[in-house]
């Protein structure tokens, strides 16, 4: 739920009474943990949120930082503990790209941008690792919210129970491909960044935000080096069937077969990573689409629930059997939101923030109230109580 404090913000973009609404909906799945972007940098870039919560000249958004205040009392009092991330890597939210932009003169890569295809918008990225001036902004950031007080509750972010962990980035990957990628320098941001939260707070979990093997460009040592730190507290993994070309959402009943086989050597191999670093593994991040591609929120979602249900029997099965995998969270809450125009795109200005970020067609992935998916999150919800 990366919009909590954009709806928690008492500003023109928030919406307060939603946001109760949505809590007390997820509560009642028995949802536990939400992942929230408690970061966003206002910038250039194509398809970014706006408003951020910082800007190039530094000052800090305190309309929404206050909505970040209010989404953590409220999900406190309903027993939801939250993941803040902290930076992204890509541009929906502003991300490292922005920063870059800060320091540099203004000069940025655009995601998608047709002349600079992919990777040169990941590789472009990964001097964000070694510039310094870009690496003080985002670990002043670091500081401010670490050590920030609650204004709604009067307790500090770093000792309040609601918080289980911060996140050095959404999704941070070393490069776009190896040739560009410099390892040492990426592994000291990682530790240097998550030692820096130690540092501040020796409450709170720390992890990287990693999608796993797929932002390791497809290495085992990388994901093994990133997640080795002692600071680094646990693993995670993303998985993208439909994104990562594994099954096609024109042609579901066609390729599902394909996608089921690969999201089990990918768990797989992610069990097998943390059972060697000794660490728990989450999934934080698992979507798929409706079927037939489509966004709209009345198309079904027979192939959705069954990738569900997937990684869920996956997870299950490593929690009872004291496996590394300690919790899943799916991509994402959609809820009562709708998509505000006919080609399901987000436009500036929109307020009815859902799962599926700026840069992606509203509806895409997210899980809308109504969906026959809440039925496997629930049941799934109520396995995992019974292990505990």
């Amino acid at each position: 739920m990366w919009y909590a404090a954009y709806l928690g913000a008492d500003a023109s973009y928030g919406d307060r009474a939603r946001l109760g609404r949505e809590l007390d909906t997820l509560a009642a799945l028995g949802v536990r943990n939400l992942r929230i972007m408690a970061s966003a940098e206002e910038g250039p870039l194509r398809n970014s949120i706006k408003p951020g919560f910082r800007n190039a000249r530094g000052v800090f958004n305190e309309a929404l930082l206050g909505g970040l205040d209010y989404a953590l009392a409220e999900m406190g009092k309903r027993g939801i503990r939250a993941v803040l991330c902290l930076t992204n890597f890509w541009e929906w939210s502003g991300g490292m790209m922005t920063y870059l932009s800060y320091v540099n003169g203004g000069r940025f890569v655009d995601m998608n941008d047709p002349a600079h295809p992919w990777p040169a918008f990941a590789n472009a990225n990964a001097s964000f690792y070694r510039s310094l001036r870009a690496n003080t902004l985002y670990r002043d950031w670091i500081k401010a919210l670490v050590t920030r007080t609650n204004k709604i509750t009067g307790v500090g972010y770093h000792d309040d129970p609601t918080i289980m962990a911060w996140q050095l980035a959404n999704e941070p990957r070393p490069a776009g491909d190896l040739a560009h990628a410099n390892l040492p320098v990426f592994y000291s941001w990682v530790q240097e960044s998550a030692r820096l939260i130690k540092s501040l707070d020796t409450n709170h979990l720390v992890s990287t935000g990693s999608e796993g093997l797929k932002g390791a460009l497809e290495q085992p040592e990388i994901v093994l080096a990133e997640h080795n730190p002692p600071e680094i507290d646990y693993l995670t993994a993303h998985i993208w069937p439909n994104n990562w070309t594994w099954v096609n959402q024109n042609d579901l009943p066609g390729t599902y077969a394909r996608g089921e086989e690969l999201t089990a050597d990918y768990v797989s191999e992610h069990v097998d990573l943390a059972t060697r670093l000794q660490k728990p593994l989450v999934i934080e991040e698992f979507g798929y689409p409706r079927d037939g591609g489509s966004n709209d929120p009345t198309a079904s979602t027979v192939y959705k629930d069954r990738f569900y249900r997937q990684i869920y029997s996956s997870a299950l099965a490593s929690m009872a059997a004291g496996g590394p995998i300690a919790g899943t969270n799916f991509w994402a809450w959609n809820g009562e939101a709708r998509a505000q125009h006919p080609d399901y795109r987000f436009k500036e200005g929109d307020h009815q923030y859902m799962g599926d970020p700026p840069h992606e067609p509203q509806g895409w992935y997210g899980v809308f109230q109504g969906d026959s998916t809440i039925r496997t999150i629930v049941d799934h919800a109520r396995a995992v109580a019974k292990l505990s």
